[in-house]
């Protein structure tokens, strides 16, 4: 008996040494789950009733800020939508035991939305949906402006909360045809006279407003009279009586011109998106740094073309413009330190005007004359009528100039490449024997070369317009 003590004993004291030893094990949470029930749907400042079947004691929501909670009954519960979200509603029995957890979602009142899209953009094809706190728009517009529309009123329910699917039908690429038309004209005309009065020694009398006489003693005693190098118009008459001599010298001169500028630059672009264009060059300008060294910027010169287009509705076409012709002038020059940089010419205009495909602006336009005369004599013997005339000399300039630059837009989309026809297709190089033989510079008499140079270049090439 007391053997089997002990080693009762011994085996009790083993076990509890061995519990004091093990790790205790983690408790295992049982999540109650009430019976499954379909999310509750609240928009937002609106409130919805909702009846259980079996009567509740407490009712709890997770987050009050989304929504609000109050009973009517032991049965009815009045939820208020408050914010966009989503929080938990539970329901416990009286006994204490989980009747329900109920899903709330608060969404933005999309009913009342939807009925106010019908009636501000009717016939428009947009699809409205919910998604966390947020509105999703989808679907087909007709224009850029429209959905702009629609995002604004929806901004009203949703702020900051809004995802755009939407895209925009009918054409959204605009070739923009800009045509620079500039007239200059100059008139100047001049007249001047020179006097000339000698004997048949060296000795003589030179007088006038102009200086077209290049007289000497010796021309003076030879009874000859000379024009000045250089002279333009000039006409001379003397005659001798004895060994007088004497000669009148005058110098008219009239100079008309006439300079036409034709530029006419197309480009295409998306819509909202900026295009750009420069037909013709750069133009080296030295600039001195303050370290002493000498580096080089260039400045574009041509036809300049930037222009954003932006189709509004339908056909209505908003463009942002900046379009300038620039050429070197080379009768303005600067010199320094041995380099000689040339002016420029530049008509340039920046502007924003909103026209329907087809439709052209002048969007520029001047005018401009400039006038100058002058008038220079001989003091008091510039004043003898008729003989005064000889004394006298008048300048006369007149400098007459209009520009205007007309844009037109239009709506194109693209064609098939094999469609397209290029001012070279039709064109061939000559061989060796029409080249050197024959003189011809372009496949020969047969080719298409003489239908080419006949032919206008301003065509729909790129695109096909609507």
């Amino acid at each position: 008996m007391k053997l089997r003590s002990l080693v009762v004993a011994g085996a009790l004291g083993f076990s509890l040494a061995a519990a004091a030893w093990t790790p205790v094990s983690a408790q295992t949470l049982t999540v109650m789950k009430g019976s499954v029930n379909e999310p509750l749907n609240v928009p937002m400042n609106r409130a919805v009733v909702v009846e259980s079947d079996t009567p509740f004691s407490e009712i709890s929501i997770a987050n009050p800020g989304i929504a609000d909670i109050s009973t009517l009954s032991d049965k009815t519960i009045y939820v208020l939508g408050k914010a966009p979200g989503r929080t938990t509603m539970t329901l416990l029995a009286p006994d204490g035991k989980l009747i329900s957890n109920i899903d709330v979602h608060v969404t933005p009142d999309i009913e009342e939305f939807k009925e106010r899209l019908k009636q501000i953009l009717p016939g428009e094809n947009i699809e409205v949906r919910t998604a966390n706190d947020g509105i999703v728009l989808s679907g087909t517009v007709s224009s850029t402006a429209k959905l702009d529309r629609a995002l604004d009123l929806a901004s009203r329910y949703a702020p900051e909360h809004i995802s755009n699917l939407m895209m925009v039908g009918g054409t959204q690429q605009v070739m923009l045809k800009v045509r620079f038309a500039e007239m200059q004209r100059s008139v100047e005309k001049s007249l001047s006279s020179s006097l000339a009065l000698g004997g048949g020694t060296s000795a003589g009398i030179y007088g006038g407003t102009g200086t077209v006489i290049n007289q000497t003693a010796e021309d003076v005693q030879n009874g000859l009279f000379r024009l000045k190098d250089g002279s333009q118009g000039a006409l001379g008459l003397g005659f001798t009586a004895g060994s007088l001599q004497f000669g009148v010298l005058l110098e008219a001169l009239e100079s008309k011109g006439v300079v036409r500028t034709l530029a006419e630059p197309n480009l295409t672009a998306l819509s909202g998106q900026e295009a750009k264009f420069l037909a013709g060059g750069e133009y080296p300008i030295p600039v001195a740094s303050g370290t002493g060294t000498v580096s080089i910027e260039y400045k574009p010169f041509g036809v300049e073309l930037n222009f954003t287009p932006t189709v509004v509705d339908g056909s209505l076409i908003n463009l942002q413009i900046n379009a300038a012709v620039s050429s070197i002038d080379s009768t303005t020059s600067l010199t320094s330190g041995g380099v000689t940089v040339n002016a420029f010419k530049r008509r340039e205009t920046s502007t924003t005007v909103e026209m329907r495909d087809g439709e052209s602006f002048a969007i520029a336009g001047l005018l401009q004359d400039d006038f100058r005369d002058l008038n220079g004599q001989v003091p008091w013997l510039g004043d003898i009528p008729i003989l005064g005339a000889l004394f006298r000399s008048a300048d006369y300039q007149r400098n007459q100039s209009e520009l205007v630059i007309i844009v037109t837009p239009h709506l194109v989309t693209p064609v098939r490449g094999d469609t397209l026809a290029l001012p070279t297709d039709r064109v061939r190089l000559p061989s060796e024997k029409e080249l050197f033989l024959l003189g011809n510079v372009a496949g020969g008499a047969n080719s298409a070369a003489g239908e080419v140079a006949r032919q206008d270049f301003s065509g729909s090439y790129g695109y096909s317009m609507e």
